[in-house]
């Protein structure tokens, strides 16, 4: 009897988590490559075309101010499925942090992981243990000498391709797709939508981060023509950029209209985001800068969040919100607590999804201990001189005031003792400076400190490393070689 009744609550029990476990939402990320945040719609843009994310923003809330964690893709996707800014996970680059010209730096960078370590905990991790199927169909980009492929990172499915054919986990490359699925947007569409398909009848987790609009550019023959038949705009002209973008978004489309079908759409949260700023190649103003920097247009992304019933259709907000809240913030969603031992730096969005509450946190932050090639545009001028998107620097957004501190000025030129004329920092108002024109560091010495401050506070909270060895190959105005854009 005793062993009949321990059975019979052990029966009860596992019924009774399965039928929690049933009633978290489906969470569905999708994840766009090199999207900048005038690139769509709803912000703006005067060629190219969005209609699904247009929609998609009024059935939901949209974050004006949504960031990126890095400015190029490897460590932004480190931090999202990590929920840890770099200096946790060393992640700081795509494959090394001294690309560019060696004479031309004046610090040896802080060595750069080859991937996201397998001990790392991830989002997909923590909702597997919970009950969660979940399903990853696109880019990783994470794999590497010191990563690990999605299977081994919590992703029950994996799947990735250019519209020709599956890739072998962990690929790392980037090329064109067949004309009649441009980089894949369909074929890793329809994978996602069969796996939720499969897994209707529960929780699942659906983690779908696009190729594109990372080059090679492409379009749907259909969709380059409609383009090229559409005057330019004044700021956006590019044909395939526009074409790109717009076989990506109804690639969106399609995924929607798929929960739609399967009656999902009221108990699933559908997140849409990007991993970093445009290339040169489309414009940002007024945002500065682009992809691999970290000005407005290297960071700063379009961040939408829909969840019926939960977040009020139009809603709008300007709180800066990043990347690394998307883990607390799904956990916090699914009821799900964070797992033992995880380290996340991320705060939950959802008093703000929901209208309920405020962010406790009060500042937002970027760590990149090294160098990456190729100007942005409106760079810095000794950037620009030199051939750099971005050099060694620290970056804090704190109720919307900016401060960026370089770590060559901060280390080699004095520091603090000899601020303004090191130029070691410089400080935007984004209220009313959005594109970082008007460096107010030496006028508001008060806010600047302030912010210097708490740089240097979160420094020891992260761990951070701040690169400070001289570099004795540095030797300013000699021609060198420098690797290719990524």
């Amino acid at each position: 009897m005793i062993r009949l009744a321990a059975f019979a609550i052990v029966v009860l029990w596992g019924t009774a988590a399965t039928a929690v476990a049933n009633e978290r939402p489906n969470i569905v990320l999708i994840y766009a490559d090199d999207l900048g945040w005038k690139d769509v719609g709803y912000q703006g843009t005067d060629f190219y075309e969005t209609p699904v994310l247009d929609a998609f923003a009024k059935q939901g809330m949209t974050f004006s101010a949504g960031y990126a964690c890095a400015g190029n893709c490897a460590p932004s996707r480190a931090c999202l499925i990590s929920g840890q800014y770099t200096p946790r996970h060393h992640l700081y680059a795509v494959g090394s942090t001294d690309r560019g010209a060696k004479n031309e730096m004046r610090l040896v960078p802080v060595p750069n992981s080859k991937g996201l370590r397998p001990q790392n905990f991830t989002l997909a991790e923590a909702l597997k243990e919970a009950g969660y199927v979940t399903g990853h169909f696109g880019k990783w980009h994470l794999s590497g000498k010191d990563g690990a492929d999605p299977s081994e990172q919590g992703f029950d499915e994996t799947f990735d391709s250019f519209g020709d054919g599956p890739l072998v986990e962990g690929t790392e490359t980037n090329k064109k797709g067949p004309p009649s699925d441009p980089k894949g947007v369909f074929t890793l569409t329809d994978m996602a939508c069969q796996f939720m398909e499969r897994n209707q009848d529960r929780p699942f987790f659906c983690y779908l981060p696009h190729h594109a609009i990372h080059g090679p550019l492409q379009g749907q023959k259909s969709t380059v023509a409609k383009f090229e038949a559409k005057p330019k705009g004044d700021q956006h002209k590019s044909v395939m950029y526009a074409a790109c973008t717009y076989d990506l978004d109804e690639s969106v489309g399609r995924l929607l209209k798929k929960l739609d079908d399967l009656g999902l759409t009221e108990k699933t949260l559908v997140i849409f985001t990007s991993d970093n700023g445009a290339t040169p190649q489309s414009l940002q103003e007024p945002l500065r800068g682009n992809k691999g920097g970290y000005y407005e247009g290297g960071i700063r992304e379009p961040f939408l969040v829909r969840w019926p019933g939960k977040i009020k259709p139009g809603s709008q907000s300007d709180v800066p919100v990043i990347q690394v809240d998307l883990y607390p913030t799904i956990l916090d969603a699914a009821g799900i607590e964070v797992p033992d031992g995880k380290v996340l730096d991320g705060e939950s969005l959802l008093p703000l999804l929901t209208g309920t509450g405020e962010l406790k946190r009060e500042a937002i932050f970027w760590h990149f201990p090294g160098y990456l090639n190729q100007p942005v545009t409106r760079g810095r001028e000794l950037d620009v001189r030199t051939g750099f998107r971005s050099r060694p620097v620290t970056v804090i957004n704190k109720d919307h005031w900016k401060l960026h501190l370089y770590h060559e000025e901060w280390v080699l030129d004095g520091g603090q003792a000899k601020l303004p004329e090191n130029r070691a920092v410089e400080l935007y108002d984004l209220r009313n400076d959005i594109g970082e024109r008007n460096d107010l560091s030496a006028s508001n010495p008060e806010k600047r400190d302030e912010l210097i401050a708490d740089v240097l506070e979160w420094y020891q909270h992260v761990g951070a490393i701040v690169p400070s060895e001289p570099n004795p190959a540095y030797s300013p105005g000699k021609k060198g070689k420098t690797k290719r854009n990524k």
